[in-house]
């Protein structure tokens, strides 16, 4: 769910926070990668998320221009999903981020 005191910020940062700031709009994004992925792909990959959440998530993730959804005139209906221009300048930023996470990650040794 997008926070709008966010999103309408006067802060760059914290209106990009808006746009991104939940836990799974970053995973969507880093597993549709360069590719285009159907609903069920996305539901099959990503862990412990309803079907009801990940809906919301593309549909914010559409509105804020961040991915393109493809709808195609078949029986049965398919849909797919691809990250838009802006979605795809975002996949070097969350490499940063996994970088900076396995640089300084402290990994607990099972006993």
């Amino acid at each position: 769910m997008r926070d709008e005191k966010f999103c309408n910020s006067n802060c760059p940062f914290t209106r990009a926070i808006g746009t991104i700031g939940n836990k799974w709009k970053p995973i969507i994004i880093n597993v549709m990668g360069t590719r285009s992925i159907r609903f069920g792909q996305l539901d099959a990959i990503i862990p412990h998320i309803s079907r009801k959440v990940l809906t919301e998530q593309l549909r914010e993730l559409e509105e804020d221009g961040l991915l393109e959804r493809l709808a195609y005139k078949e029986i049965p209906p398919r849909v797919e999903y691809k990250l838009s221009e802006k979605g795809l300048a975002f996949l070097p930023i969350l490499e940063s981020i996994k970088e900076w996470n396995l640089k300084y990650e402290v990994v607990s040794m099972p006993e």
